[in-house]
């Protein structure tokens, strides 16, 4: 390897793209393709180091299968910082089949970034189980600080999905550590932003009168308490760890959400239709419907509370002493979900965000299509390439409203 080449893979090493570039922007041999591809993707140019980096694995030659592995690890990081979820069958194969080979090699720190990256995927779609078990499989022990400081992120996205608090303020220690130690100043940034997230409002409790800004170690405590929880963060209502997901039973939910609004109380049925079927003009198959929806939600939760009818309406009567306690997100709307995934600062196509959110594309870009009429996402490019973002949200944290979030467990 020339000093051209090790100089300016050290810079990027360090995070400095531009000075890796001035060093071999006008070449082309494979590893200087390389080199400008990652430092393209350093830059935010993430199509341009596709490219750059697709050249590099096709012009290294079939005996060097370590250069081109590591090809395909930094091509799968770009796939990931533009959000290209799918993922064909035969791309998530090249990635494992390049962290085998670079195991192989000895060339641990990318084969680690190469789990890392499937990892990373995991979370992204919300995956949360698989995603545990692929970081419980990694050893970052003796690795450069760097590298350390995204596990210990990874790590740390993961325990504040699953609302394992103390473990995310440990796995944050942990990365600023490693970060500093890296002298990497984007690193430091992403530790400083993740660790704000835990002193920012992450939900709203509704009490007499008004709502209470809850933090997520707020919402841990009292999803763990013996409260009967209506979480419309998350949709699902549950006590302590028993947990009734209702994401995919909107109708129930409503039911439940206007029930438990109005604890002690009861609510008349037609506020039960006019919420739950968004009608003013109720008839009579609307209220045998609402009969019927009543007893599934009876049924579902049973264990947790009764709904019991009264001269007007249902009441809902928690199991024991415990108290009803609706929390609401930090953002109002339908859309809520898909703005906390656009809020990131990725450019996010409508595929992957019905990856994310196991919707249909259609569903997604009806909704992305309201969220442009309102001001609140914008589209660039066309046709396929069109992609989606949205301002950052500030003053609170998304964190309970991103896909398959976790109860307590």
């Amino acid at each position: 390897m020339d000093s051209l080449i090790t100089a300016s893979a050290r810079a990027l090493a360090a995070g400095d793209a531009l000075g890796a570039l001035k060093r071999v922007a006008l070449r082309d041999d494979p590893p200087a393709l390389a080199l400008r591809g990652i430092a393209m993707a350093q830059l935010g140019e993430h199509p341009r180091a596709r490219e750059l980096l697709r050249r590099a694995a096709r012009g290294f030659g079939a005996h060097e299968e370590l250069a081109r592995a590591r090809c395909v690890v930094a091509e799968a990081e770009v796939a990931l910082a533009m959000r290209d979820l799918g993922g064909s069958l035969h791309s998530l194969r090249a990635l494992a089949a390049a962290s085998a080979t670079l195991e192989a090699h000895g060339d641990r720190a990318n084969a680690l970034q190469a789990r890392l990256i499937a990892a990373r995927r995991l979370l992204l779609l919300g995956r949360l189980d698989e995603a545990a078990a692929a970081l419980a499989r990694l050893d970052a022990s003796g690795l450069p600080p760097s590298l350390v400081a995204v596990a210990e992120l990874t790590a740390a996205e993961l325990a504040l999905r699953s609302l394992h608090i103390g473990a995310a303020r440990n796995a944050l220690a942990r990365a600023h550590d490693a970060a500093d130690r890296a002298c990497v100043p984007a690193l430091l940034a992403e530790v400083a932003e993740a660790r704000a997230a835990l002193d920012r409002p992450a939900a709203r409790r509704l009490v007499a009168g008004g709502e209470q800004a809850l933090r997520l170690d707020e919402v841990a405590a009292l999803l763990a308490s013996d409260a009967l929880v209506v979480d419309a963060c998350r949709r699902g209502l549950g006590v302590g760890t028993a947990w009734r997901p209702l994401a995919r039973r909107p109708v129930l939910f409503a039911l439940a959400r206007a029930l438990a609004e109005a604890w002690p109380g009861d609510v008349d049925r037609e506020a039960l239709i006019a919420c739950a079927f968004r009608t003013r003009h109720p008839n009579e198959s609307h209220r045998a419907r609402l009969r019927v929806e009543i007893g599934r939600l009876r049924a579902l939760v049973t264990t947790l509370a009764h709904i019991e009818a009264t001269a007007g309406g249902f009441i809902l009567r928690p199991c024991g002493e415990c108290a009803v306690v609706v929390l609401e997100p930090p953002i109002d709307g339908d859309q809520a979900s898909l703005v906390a995934l656009l809020s990131d600062g990725a450019a996010w196509s409508t595929s992957a965000l019905a990856l994310a959110l196991g919707a249909s594309q259609r569903t997604v870009q009806r909704a992305l299509v309201e969220l442009e009429a309102a001001g609140r996402a914008r589209s660039i490019g066309r046709a396929r390439s069109r992609r989606w973002l949205s301002p950052p949200l500030a003053g609170f944290t998304t964190i309970l409203l991103l896909p398959a979030a976790l109860p307590i467990g």
